[in-house]
């Protein structure tokens, strides 16, 4: 879940009016428009669009832009209705709209990747395919990205997007010289679950760009998908020599380890080359996800020697070191000598959490009370310090504390969104749905196209309550802004399952972790998975959620309904 949002009336939040922010915004557009509409003849329609777009009622929206757009004969207009149409899955109603777009003198990019995904919903795979060539070879440089894009967010499910890609790989009409096209096209390959797909664009891009180092990266990469950690990591080993100068390559390099869950050995291979701060702190966060302290140890102690001038951002890293290897009271002395810039207010912060550490509680909340009301601090170092106040009253078991640290805190930030959030996160672990409900639609109310609130209050209601339709209304304004979003199109695929349609779920989820692997897309689908009664595939995706996240909480509550 993302951000959270509330309102005093969350009861009755559907039924509010218009806020000033909705209005200006029509009112923009509708300005925008009058050059071109001088009747006016477009306005109800693009108001009636405007309002169903708000409500999350997409089809409704679609119908009312493409009038618009018909009234006010405008290519803008058309492109927002064919696009709406498309995220609303109304394929007739987007085939109207890009006849318009296209009539009123719409072209480029985006009207050919709009166009090939109409015909992969019909369908029509022939043409799909001839349109994501033509769009490849138009524009040979950025192209192929649109193509991408509709093949990973506009196929009908994966199977239709590997056999197009196969088709695409078959015709030759892959930009020739252009390896990062060709490493994302074997990516999506991957991803796709087709390794015999896969294996052949190796094949091709090894005999395209000999001895390139990332060649042998989407080798190490398919070696990794495959189950072949051993491989992969000898492969990775070659590499590592070859990435001293290219800082490129060695981000890459360390990309991989990464993958195969060595963070000893990404530090190891960002320890090659140049070192800033940066790097440092790289460094030490994959050490410490290693729990490698021994070489934690050594680099604080590297860092340490070099300390003496008051540098800010070294300081701060030598107490999040020493924070890390439990050695309190040095990193207190560290953050405490922070002398100034954007790193002091970081520092208080993190020396209030020591001080709590070291026991010295009442200290943590005094210097916490200082900040706060520290008129000199930027308002964000003022607003986290409440939110950590609650945080800390919370670890002491402390309910009454915490709930006054957040009324503190919206006292004197009113209606500020990260608060609110901490606050709903705070309720909804406590299992108070309701309170967690109105701190989202109070984000919603002040920020109404607030697309973070609108999924995650969408998704809150999808997976705690049996509001279905409602949580569908959320997410589907959520889709409209950001339609390839994967957090949002994992909810979508969520509030689907919860209501009973199956097979669009399921389309959705795999198209979801398709785009990112993630523990709680992964423990989505593997539940659909298991409700279906296919349990063994349901225990594959259960076994990849836990390598990437076993502390998920919709994979543990998965785990245990299921009694695995």
């Amino acid at each position: 879940m993302a951000v959270w949002g509330s309102s005093a009336t969350a009861a009755t939040a559907s039924l509010n009016p218009p806020t000033a922010a909705d209005l200006a915004a029509t009112a923009a557009t509708i300005r925008a428009q009058a050059g071109k509409d001088p009747t006016g003849a477009s306005l109800e329609s693009l108001l009636t669009g405007e309002f169903a777009l708000q409500s999350g009622k997409l089809n409704d929206a679609s119908a009312a832009y493409l009038k618009a757009a018909r009234a006010a004969n405008d290519a803008v207009l058309a492109e927002r209705a064919t696009t709406i149409a498309l995220v609303a899955k109304q394929d007739a109603a987007a085939a109207d709209a890009l006849a318009l777009w296209r009539k009123l003198g719409g072209k480029g990019n985006s009207l050919a990747a709009a166009d090939a995904t109409l015909s992969l919903r019909r369908g029509d795979e022939r043409a799909a395919l001839r349109q994501l060539n033509l769009l490849m070879a138009d524009d040979p440089d950025a192209g192929w990205r649109q193509a991408l894009g509709v093949l990973t967010a506009g196929a009908k499910d994966q199977k239709q997007a590997a056999r197009v890609l196969e088709k695409i790989i078959d015709g030759g009409k892959m930009p020739q010289r252009n390896l990062m096209a060709w490493v994302a096209f074997g990516g999506l390959s991957q991803r796709l679950d087709q390794p015999k797909l896969t294996e052949r664009i190796v094949e091709e891009v090894v005999r395209r760009f000999p001895g390139e180092p990332r060649v042998a990266l989407l080798r190490v990469s398919q070696l990794r998908e495959d189950g072949k950690a051993e491989e992969a990591a000898e492969l990775l080993a070659t590499l590592v020599p070859l990435a001293d100068t290219d800082n490129n390559l060695r981000a890459l390099i360390a990309e991989q380890y990464e993958g195969l869950n060595d963070y000893g050995k990404v530090a190891q291979v960002l320890a090659h080359g140049p070192q800033d701060e940066q790097t440092y702190a790289l460094r030490a966060s994959y050490l410490a996800r290693a729990e490698d302290k021994p070489t934690l140890t050594r680099l604080y102690d590297e860092l340490r020697a070099d300390a003496a001038k008051p540098d800010p951002a070294r300081r701060l890293l030598l107490g999040q070191l020493a924070e890390f290897l439990e050695r309190f009271d040095e990193a207190l002395s560290w953050y405490q000598g922070v002398p100034g810039g954007s790193q002091r207010s970081v520092a208080r912060l993190r020396a209030a959490n020591v001080l709590h550490k070291l026991k010295r509680s009442d200290e943590a909340y005094a210097s916490l009370r200082a900040m706060q009301s520290d008129a000199s601090a930027e308002d964000d170092a003022r607003r986290d310090a409440y939110i950590l106040e609650a945080n800390l009253h919370s670890e002491d078991k402390n309910v009454a504390g915490e709930n006054d640290a957040f009324a503190s805190g919206l006292a004197a930030f009113p209606d500020e969104p990260e608060l609110l959030y901490a606050r709903a996160l705070s309720w909804e672990r406590r299992d108070d749905v309701a309170r967690a409900e109105a701190d989202f639609r109070r984000i919603l109310v002040a920020e109404p196209d607030s697309v973070a609130a609108l999924n995650a209050l969408g998704y809150t209601l999808a997976d705690r309550t049996t509001r279905y339709q409602e949580a569908l209304e959320l997410i589907e304004r959520a889709r409209a802004a950001e339609p390839d979003n994967s957090a949002i199109i994992d909810s979508y695929g969520w509030v689907l399952y919860r209501l009973g349609r199956t097979k669009e779920a399921e389309t959705e989820l795999r198209r979801a972790l398709t785009m990112q692997k993630d523990a709680e897309i992964a423990a989505h689908l593997a539940e659909l998975l298991w409700e279906t009664g296919r349990k063994d595939e349901a225990r594959k995706y259960f076994e990849q959620a836990r390598k990437i996240d076993a502390d998920n909480r919709s994979l543990v509550r998965a785990l245990k309904k299921y009694g695995l």
